[in-house]
């Protein structure tokens, strides 16, 4: 239906104008008597809503699940849906989940997290800053160009910095500070940027986290060189927080300059109290509350049954 797939492909772009992160569903393989056919897409919101049609209520609890897990992760994920008794077969980039709910077939499901890029807020109108500007777009950065006065950095920022040579540097500056920016930088000499540093009404450890002079030293003199060492750093940075998160074993803890914000944490799950099934416990999955308890379904079948005998299936459960 091209018109749904159009609407579809609006919501998506609505979705990324308003940096809202959101995953995008689509059916790679379906084996009848599923409803589901290949090419059928769906977005899986933060909230765990779905839009779009992928082969009925009870693989849409699986989507939900995973899709929400994807968020979290930032990773794609490969979900087929076979029928059977609950259960889970995880490989690396593929989980296989058996629904109690289907009545037959299989359905394959490609589950991509579509991110919002990092935004990095560049402060000033000079040559260094309009490198910035060019090169971080290059990098799949959202780079917004502003002046001190007119600069609104937020807590999601990746990074701030401040090029501007002298003018309003130390409004910005103080902001993203305060507010945890990860990487705050500083486009001076050695000798200005500590005095500007001294003059910011901020306390001690934030002063410190102040990049400045601003890059990697890699001996660059022209505004375009200037830039790379400074997005050189900021790449390497956030690479650093990343590895930290993965990292298994307990390493040191990271500078607050150097880690980038943490992903979402993964959705808690629960239990249909019914079929056994594991689903999204968000407000998006179909649930009901008996005796002060809130219990999750991964279909209004599961639902029906429970609300017609609530004490058989929440003393099982």
């Amino acid at each position: 239906m091209p018109a749904y797939g159009e609407a579809l492909a609006a919501k998506a772009q609505e979705l990324v104008g308003r940096r809202e992160p959101f995953v995008r569903a689509t059916v790679v393989r379906a084996q009848h008597p599923t409803s589901a056919h290949a090419g059928d897409t769906a977005l899986v919101l933060a909230n765990g809503e779905i839009d779009g049609f992928l082969g009925g209520t009870c693989v849409e609890a699986s989507v939900r699940e995973y899709g929400l897990q994807t968020l979290s992760k930032h990773e794609p994920l490969l979900l087929r849906v076979v029928p059977g008794e609950p259960s889970r077969i995880s490989q690396e980039g593929a989980v296989e989940v058996a629904n109690p709910c289907l009545s037959g077939g299989a359905v394959e499901i490609f589950l991509e997290p579509q991110m919002p890029p990092a935004r990095v807020v560049v402060v000033g109108a000079t040559p260094v800053a309009q490198a910035l500007g060019a090169l971080g777009t290059i990098l799949d950065l959202d780079m917004e160009l502003t002046d001190g006065n007119a600069a609104e950095p937020r807590a999601d920022d990746a990074a701030l910095i401040v090029a501007s040579q002298g003018r309003d540097e130390e409004p910005s500056l103080e902001a993203a500070l305060r507010l945890g920016v990860p990487y705050v930088a500083l486009v001076a000499s050695r000798t200005r940027g500590a005095a500007v540093l001294a003059s910011l009404d901020v306390d001690d450890e934030q002063r410190a986290r102040v990049h400045s002079p601003a890059g990697l030293m890699l001996g660059g003199r022209t505004p375009a060189e200037i830039a790379l060492s400074i997005l050189a750093e900021l790449v390497s940075l956030r690479s650093t927080g990343r590895a930290a998160e993965r990292a298994p074993a307990e390493p040191a803890t990271p500078e607050p300059s150097t880690a980038e914000p943490a992903p979402p944490a993964s959705p808690t799950s629960a239990v249909d109290p019914v079929c056994g099934m594991t689903v999204a416990a968000v407000e998006a999955t179909l649930h009901a509350e008996y005796a002060g308890t809130t219990y999750y379904f991964c279909s209004p079948g599961c639902r029906r049954a429970f609300l017609a005998e609530p004490e058989r299936y929440a003393a099982a459960s």
